[in-house]
């Protein structure tokens, strides 16, 4: 908001129009304050969940994990019978299409289908940022697995057919950046708190069970599902501090712009 400016006497006892002051609204000043200080918080939580992932890894290449894998790996199969996960058939079953929520089929499908929903309503900037944050992590999790190289557990058979190294589970990383991601953008649009939570809890709940079907179909071992999640998570948190830092600055779409159909194609 502009306040008007007045008349001056300059040199010479010419008058001049003074520049308006510019006066900013104080709920502007408020949103800007908590967007603020909301972004400072989520790149302070990416940092500690990025340091822990650091010590995490530095474990995993000492080999000091081996021990607490090895044993959380054994107590999810049958005794005598390692090629058979606790739990009737069902529940094996049930873990592969819980694993599959992880996949990068399912992911990109998830990523393409936001991005052309937010592109199709005229967000542009959302669907570059939800497409960047969700395939960012995507190739995130490649490149770490490249550097690590650590090998499949070959303690029990694998329930599910696995082609790339192990640390950090690509599928825990893929799921929690991607479902995250989508789940704290989806928030935005609920108006009361309760379904701002229910969102984001499935999208936690969701997180957790393709890490767990990971370990439990015998293909990780349980400190690669704690790294990806690590990972993941810190990705989304940056990904959405970068969201605010724009949308404080007017550089992302706060919501999306109905336009109301022509008259002959209502129905």
């Amino acid at each position: 908001m502009l306040e008007a400016g007045g008349w001056g006497l300059g040199a010479g006892g010419r008058c001049f129009m003074e520049a308006p002051a510019i006066v900013v609204d104080p709920v502007t000043r408020v949103q800007h304050r908590r967007w603020t200080q909301s972004a400072l918080l989520l790149a302070m939580l990416s940092a500690a969940l990025a340091a822990a992932f650091f010590s995490l890894s530095r474990a995993v290449v000492r080999g000091a994990t081996g021990d607490i894998d090895r044993r959380i790996l054994l107590a999810m199969r049958v005794p005598g019978d390692l090629s058979n996960p606790v739990g009737p058939r069902w529940v094996e079953e049930l873990g592969r299409d819980l694993t599959a929520l992880g996949g990068v089929a399912v992911i990109v499908l998830l990523t393409a289908s936001v991005t052309a929903f937010f592109w199709l309503s005229s967000m542009r900037r959302a669907a570059a940022y939800v497409a960047l944050a969700s395939l960012g992590a995507v190739l995130l999790s490649g490149v770490l697995k490249q550097a690590f190289d650590r090998p499949r557990p070959d303690l029990v058979p694998h329930n599910s057919h696995v082609y790339t190294s192990s640390f950090p589970s690509g599928h825990s990383t893929m799921a929690a950046a991607a479902y995250l991601t989508v789940g704290m953008v989806a928030s935005q649009f609920a108006s009361r708190r309760r379904l701002k939570a229910l969102i984001i809890g499935v999208a936690m709940f969701v997180t957790v069970a393709v890490g767990v079907s990971r370990v439990y179909l015998g293909v990780h071992w349980p400190s690669d599902v704690l790294g990806g999640w690590a990972v993941g998570v810190a990705w989304a948190l940056l990904c959405w501090c970068g969201g605010l830092w724009l949308q404080d600055r007017g550089m992302l779409e706060p919501q999306i712009e109905a336009k109301p159909a022509p008259p002959d194609t209502l129905l």
